[in-house]
């Protein structure tokens, strides 16, 4: 029986990459200097540090520019509140959200039993949900459905078996 996988994943190496260009874009630009500007990667944990608020809202910019040109999606970033650090200075975390939430998998099942065609079956497992159909156009009716919802959260379609 033909089926895929719905998951929210992101490449770790491309959000690297664009946390690299940014921390360069930084080093290099004339209203970042003697701001102590920085932008640290650790794990899916992004923290940005520098000397006031309007500077911490032109690094979340050229962070974004950056992610968005090496294809991470904007939809699975979430910031934290902005925190005053030491030496009158600000900092903030951002953290890439990924895995679908046991939420967010309630509101796939329920959006596939509504709008997908008859016979279309999902179910949860763990972090994916997993879509079954014994017609292959379904199933890609059911991801036209899928990428056309906005449910605040990037999704792939995976594991496409026939």
């Amino acid at each position: 029986m033909p089926s895929f996988d719905v998951v929210s994943e992101v490449d770790r190496q491309e959000v690297r990459n664009a946390v690299d260009q940014a921390q360069r874009e930084v080093a290099n630009r004339f209203d970042f200097k003697n701001t102590n500007s920085s932008i640290e990667l650790n794990d899916l944990a992004i923290t940005m540090h520098t000397a006031s608020e309007d500077r911490l809202a032109a690094l979340r910019v050229v962070l974004e520019e950056k992610l968005v040109k090496r294809g991470v999606s904007l939809k699975g970033l979430d910031y934290g509140d902005v925190q005053e650090a030491t030496g009158n200075t600000v900092r903030q975390v951002a953290t890439i959200a990924v895995g679908i939430s046991s939420d967010k998998a309630k509101e796939i099942n329920k959006m596939i039993k509504a709008d997908a065609p008859k016979g279309v079956q999902s179910q949860v497992q763990g972090d994916t949900v997993r879509v079954t159909s014994k017609k292959r156009d379904h199933l890609q009716q059911t991801m036209q459905v899928l990428k056309g919802a906005d449910l605040g959260i990037s999704l792939q379609f995976t594991n496409f078996r026939d």
